[in-house]
């Protein structure tokens, strides 16, 4: 709205929300509570948004501008019109009668008599079991669809929900409840148990009636500080004390899985599900066995994949069911291949869920675009699909492509067609398969990059996937544009992948040294360019580095982030070929029973590297050859203005965080649309989530110019510590953050810039970065200073990643918030300014003073 009335030539008015709490107005909001508080009020149609622009004609000046005002009022058309009211047989009571007080005591009679008629029951069909569980991950679910399955082989008649689910008032007429509850944030309720838990702490009601047992999750060592192990299993701790004050009787003990014993959660599961079941000692019932072996889950991923029908799954009619804005767990992982994932707004899902309404679900788009090159026409048809589908902005990801956000249900078809005729398309930009392929996309030798570039292209053109269903489910079988693949739908195969594709997600990446701006020993597979001696030098072949990868789980050793080892060398001209059967290797020898082990590069510290090597050149027919030398001198990107080739440039500009956006006061997202249609050669993404204005003849550089400093977009007056920065998208949208990252990370760098002036190193480089999990989209775990989110609020602190990208680095503290953030880090950029070498880096320097340990591999990331 700000942007809007900045750019309209005359007055304009914005009438914004102020958030409050309880009535009390307060300036101690963050812009982020702002921001979240504004979305929930805007979202429950408390503050409805509206425009009045005098220029429109009509109608079209007075709009209501409420996604789900508009939803409702469409619902009430088509349901409450006169037609369908006179259609009624009976009359329809207004629900105010339900909340009478003899609508109320009718209530209470019913509730009595349905107690009365289950005891009844009990005697024919077995007795009542109620399992609730409130979980954010999953795990808490699982124990309740045990406990739930456990039930029914007993014989018991089972009700398994969600605590938000559940009518709280019905809690006094149950005889037998169970209850599963994970740990969020500072021992805090999980989102979809939070209202149960509210009621519960208020209720006053009698229980004696009620047997009950509580088996809870979480991680000892979550929160390191004595001080703080009253957050361990704090939530069922609560509803243990609680329902037993209320008169519940406790059928056992309250049970707790914890993440640090061997095998996590079901360690103290296994003792917990032994206790209940002989306390209640209640048997097996004949045959309920196997009735109740129908209701398991159904499925492993892998068995997922196998049955899909190449991908297909039901994910046709999934999206053509407008009852709901999701899709089921199933086709949820199906889409991925496709290159979108189902996301909801977290920033009010907790109202949403208390209103009882569905969560605000949307789908993330990513674009599989090898080597971050775009045209100018894509570049615009990406702004336009942004406006028209998503929520307006764009974000250039970690991986060189575009992302967008806020795409519903119903445009996803629109969407994916828009993006095809843009020459584009997005398959297997997600999924366990070959994913986007990431080149150098600024090398000091700039005449280089088109090869690279191109060599990505091959690559992901040739490990692409062969089914039919992208095509036949986006595009009805009609090939707009673009080069994915498009096989006949009777002739579908996976001669590459086979029916159940690779175990888990299989990475690329190529850099010319000495810039390793794409982070190329991050990933499952690096090539990286050997030059020869000539001026200007050609690239004549790659050293090849398998076993590389970010994610890990916190406080789980047997997961760890690893940096790829070089196990050879090959002629540029078999690049394609070494790339298939080094994924042909994890294909056939991968982990396909545990996904957190599922990664390449736990595969190689299984078998080891001359293993490896051997097995790739089993396949390959020949020898690899023995690994050139090359040297990295840094990871970041080059600013400003270089020159490619004689009479071409290139200008990269700062984006931060790769969020291409309208922020008030600079219409960024606007500005790089003219920038478009003003320079038709495009652009390029590069993997710290910048753009560069690719291929500007000398005689444009002066027009070009002018037009990036007309919308300051030439502005590079950024500490270099900024300027090294980056985060991934984490809250609202991503499904997995514990924390914030993108919309947090600027903040904690103004406050960072001002302990980096003082100690006089604002012109010094020090690669910073954040992520809402430790999953490790933004590659934290080779930066100089990362933050890797656990919980609102609070971070684990990690130094001494290298500046050029090639060693990991180690834990300093865990569980830290901004004020201890600061506190931690202000001494040791001060040393850093006083005490460094010459040419020292700061992950260096940190090492050699001996304030973190050097990680020399990743086995040995967790030793401190």
């Amino acid at each position: 709205a700000l942007a809007e009335a900045d750019a309209y030539p005359g007055p304009a008015v914005v009438v914004a929300y102020l958030p409050h709490t309880d009535g009390i107005f307060s300036r101690n909001y963050s812009p982020i509570d702002v921001l979240q508080q504004s979305k929930r009020a805007v979202d429950s149609g408390a503050w409805p948004l509206f425009r009045w622009n005098p220029e429109a004609s009509g109608d079209a000046r007075f709009q209501l501008d409420s996604e789900r005002l508009r939803r409702a009022l469409d619902d009430f058309l088509r349901r409450d019109n006169a037609l369908a009211a006179l259609g009624r047989a009976e009359p329809a009571l207004s629900g105010g009668l339900d909340e009478s007080v003899e609508g109320a005591a009718a209530g209470k009679l019913a509730r009595r008599a349905r107690g009365d008629v289950d005891a009844l029951l009990g005697g024919l069909s077995g007795p009542p079991l109620l399992v609730l569980f409130a979980s954010d991950g999953g795990n808490a679910e699982e124990v309740a669809k045990r406990v739930a399955r456990q039930g029914r082989v007993r014989g018991m008649r089972v009700q398994c929900m969600a605590m938000d689910e559940y009518e709280f008032d019905e809690l006094a007429f149950e005889k037998t409840v169970v209850l599963s509850v994970s740990t969020a944030g500072q021992g805090e309720m999980p989102t979809n148990g939070r209202e149960f838990h509210k009621a519960l702490q208020a209720a006053s009601i009698n229980l004696s009636e009620t047997q009950y047992a509580v088996f809870g999750l979480g991680d000892s060592h979550y929160w390191p500080r004595a001080e703080d192990a009253l957050f361990y299993n704090k939530p069922g701790r609560d509803l243990d004390r609680k329902l037993a004050e209320l008169g519940a009787r406790r059928i056992v003990d309250a049970g707790f899985g914890d993440d640090q014993d061997a095998d996590g959660w079901e360690t103290g599961y296994a003792d917990f599900d032994r206790r209940l079941w002989e306390a209640l000692n209640i048997a097996v019932v004949d045959g309920a066995q196997a009735a109740a072996a129908d209701e398991a889950p159904s499925r492993t991923d892998e068995e997922n994949k196998v049955i899909s029908n190449f991908l297909r799954g039901s994910i046709a009619q999934a999206i053509a069911d407008d009852s709901t804005g999701a899709v089921d767990e199933w086709d949820g992982k199906l889409l991925k291949f496709h290159g979108t994932y189902m996301q909801d707004d977290r920033d009010v899902r907790a109202e949403r869920l208390a209103r009882g309404e569905e969560k605000a679900y949307s789908f993330m788009i990513r674009v599989r675009l090898p080597g971050g090159v775009a045209s100018s026409a894509q570049w615009l048809a990406m702004d336009r699909l942004a406006d028209e589908y998503g929520n307006g902005t764009m974000k250039i990801t970690t991986r060189q492509t575009f992302q967008l956000h806020g795409v519903l249900k119903r445009n996803l078809r629109s969407t994916m067609r828009g993006i095809n005729r843009a020459l584009m398309d997005t398959i297997a930009a997600c999924g366990d398969v070959n994913r986007n392929v990431v080149a150098s996309a600024n090398p000091l030798q700039a005449h280089l990059q088109p090869e690279v570039a191109a060599l990505a292209t091959r690559i992901s053109e040739h490990l692409l996937p062969s089914t039919s269903a992208y095509h036949e489910i986006w595009l009805d079988s009609t090939f707009v544009a673009g080069a994915a693949k498009q096989p006949s739908a009777a002739d579908d195969v996976e001669p590459l992948y086979g029916a159940a594709y690779l175990p888990r997600k299989f990475k690329i990446a190529i850099a010319i040294p000495p810039e390793n701006d794409v982070d190329v020993v991050a990933y499952d597979l690096g090539f990286i360019a050997v030059l020869d001696d000539a001026q200007p030098p050609s690239i004549v072949g790659y050293n090849v580095a398998i076993g590389g990868g970010m994610g890990m789980t916190h406080n789980n050793k047997k997961t760890y982030p690893r940096l790829a080892s070089v196990i050879g060398y090959v002629p540029k001209d078999r690049a394609v070929d070494v790339a298939e059967k080094v994924m042909l290797v994890q294909r056939d020898h991968g982990d396909r029973t545990n996904r957190k082990h599922a990664r390449l590069k736990y595969t190689v510290d299984d078998h080891g590297l001359i293993w490896w090597r051997q097995q790739v050149e089993q396949r390959l027919g020949y020898a690899l050859e023995d690994a050139r030398p090359y040297a990295f001198t840094r990871n970041g990107d080059r600013y400003g203005w270089v020159q490619t080739t004689p009479g071409l440039n290139n200008f990269t500009m700062f984006v931060q965080n790769g969020r291409v956006a309208n922020f008030p006061g600079n219409p960024l997202k606007t500005a790089l649309a003219e920038l478009a249609r003003e320079h038709p050669p495009g652009f390029r993404l590069t993997c710290n989530g910048h753009l560069i204005v690719a291929d500007v003849p000398d005689a444009d550089v002066p027009r070009i110019s002018a037009l990036l400093a007309k919308h300051r977009l030439d502005n590079l007056d950024y500490s270099a510590l900024r300027l090294h920065s980056m985060a991934c998208a984490a809250l609202p949208t991503c499904a997995l953050a514990m924390a914030e990252s993108e919309r947090y990370l600027p903040r904690l760098i103004d406050l960072l810039d001002r302990v980096i002036d003082d100690a006089g190193l604002r012109n010094d480089a020090i690669v910073i970065r954040m992520t809402g999990c430790p999953n490790g989209c933004a590659r934290p775990y080779n930066a100089e200073i990362a933050f890797v989110g656990k919980a609102p609020g609070a971070y684990n602190l990690y130094l001494g990643g290298s500046h050029s990208g090639e060693r990991l680095n180690k834990i300093y503290r865990e569980t830290v918030n901004e004020e201890q953030i600061l506190e931690l880090l202000t001494p040791i950029i001060k040393q850093y300014a006083l005490e460094r070498n010459d040419g020292e880096h700061f992950g260096d320097f940190v090492i050699r003073k001996g304030i973190v340990k050097e990680t020399i591999e990743g086995k040995d990331f967790h030793d401190v």
